[in-house]
């Protein structure tokens, strides 16, 4: 068993505020946009393809109704799911509820010497990343009535 799992889902709420923000033409801060490339959960997608700055320039060319130019294929993943997620807030919303009411501490027994934090990221291509002792869940890739519990149990067999 695992000595402790723990579930974060801050890059997700600061999203929903974005999308939200945006989508009723609220001003965004560039540094609001600079705080969420900067999320832990956020860094652990980075790779050569997608960093930082990939998520900088897509939510920046979002929140300034730019067509997102010279960009990599998992740039362009981010761009269009995040539209999407704007076009249809309240399936966003559904996509959260499951992630809210999510109790893994059954999982655990504190006796393992493991300790697992999953991580609910908004990212590109992957459905999940498992790096050193974080999960990192691709919330683009969840479904309202998924079975997150069962999801997660099979990713860490």
């Amino acid at each position: 068993m695992l000595k402790k799992i723990s579930i974060n889902f801050e890059a997700v709420e600061a999203m929903l505020y974005f999308w939200q923000a945006i989508k009723d033409k609220e001003k965004v801060p560039e540094k609001f946009i600079y705080d969420i490339a900067d999320m832990p959960g956020m860094k652990e997608v980075y790779d050569e393809e997608f960093d930082g700055e990939s998520v900088r320039k897509v939510l920046s060319a979002i929140k300034n109704r730019e067509v997102l130019a010279f960009r990599t294929k998992k740039e362009a993943r981010f761009w269009n799911n995040n539209l999407w997620m704007m076009e249809d807030l309240d399936y966003a919303s559904s996509m959260v509820q499951p992630i809210k009411k999510l109790n893994l501490d059954d999982m655990a027994d504190g006796q393992g010497d493991k300790e697992i934090e999953v991580i609910f990221v908004p990212f590109h291509f992957d459905e999940y990343l498992l790096k050193d002792n974080k999960l990192i869940i691709n919330f683009f890739k969840l479904k309202p009535d998924q079975d997150l519990k069962t999801l997660i149990k099979e990713i860490l067999k």
